[in-house]
């Protein structure tokens, strides 16, 4: 398996997003987050990926890379990170979608959730007292007992945590509550198929 998720924030440059899907195909997956199947020669490595993104002749050109893990697709985003925008469209016909946005720019790395169409919750990871969707607090009883939030949703991280552990302590629950994995060595080592996505 991927050794879950938490390896992500020990990446120096975590700057990748991430969408999780569960009932449906990798190339399904990158279909649905606006990707054209064909419009990359594939399988491709990360960087290649990215030198791709930075070669491309305008800023609407992204690439993703698809895979599977377990019960999930997921897609590796280089260049703007938009899964979030098109999340509920991916959830579309029963299916459940997760983005991981490490926002690098702008943080804190946010957590969103889309089933069947709707987008059920969000928060940014270390902000967790700020929930919003269609169930908020979907995720409040893993978030009270993995000791992030009090029951009366007021923080309880200790002050002072660093950035690197804090995510880590939110991504272990969200990869406990919903099983899911990332393999890191095909993510940073090896070739996966992927789409251009603009």
């Amino acid at each position: 398996m991927g050794g879950g998720i938490q390896w992500l924030v020990d990446q120096a440059d975590w700057q990748h997003g991430v969408v999780f899907a569960r009932g449906i195909e990798p190339e399904e997956l990158g279909v649905r987050m606006g990707g054209r199947l064909g419009s990359v020669v594939s399988p491709i490595t990360g960087t290649q990926a990215w030198n791709m993104v930075l070669d491309l002749a305008t800023d609407d050109d992204d690439i993703v890379r698809v895979g599977a893990c377990g019960d999930w697709s997921f897609a590796v985003e280089y260049g703007m990170s938009a899964g979030g925008d098109r999340l509920a469209e991916i959830s579309r016909n029963g299916v459940e979608a997760i983005h991981l946005d490490p926002c690098p720019d702008h943080p804190p790395a946010m957590f969103s959730y889309a089933r069947d169409g709707v987008f059920v919750c969000g928060f940014g990871i270390g902000e967790e007292v700020w929930r919003w969707g269609e169930q908020p607090d979907l995720l409040l009883p893993e978030l009270i007992a993995a000791g992030v939030l009090h029951p009366d949703g007021t923080y309880a991280r200790p002050e002072g945590e660093s950035y690197p552990d804090v995510d880590r302590h939110t991504l272990a629950l969200i990869e406990t509550r919903f099983g899911l994995s990332l393999p890191r060595d095909e993510v940073v080592n090896q070739r996966l198929h992927a789409l251009l996505i603009g």
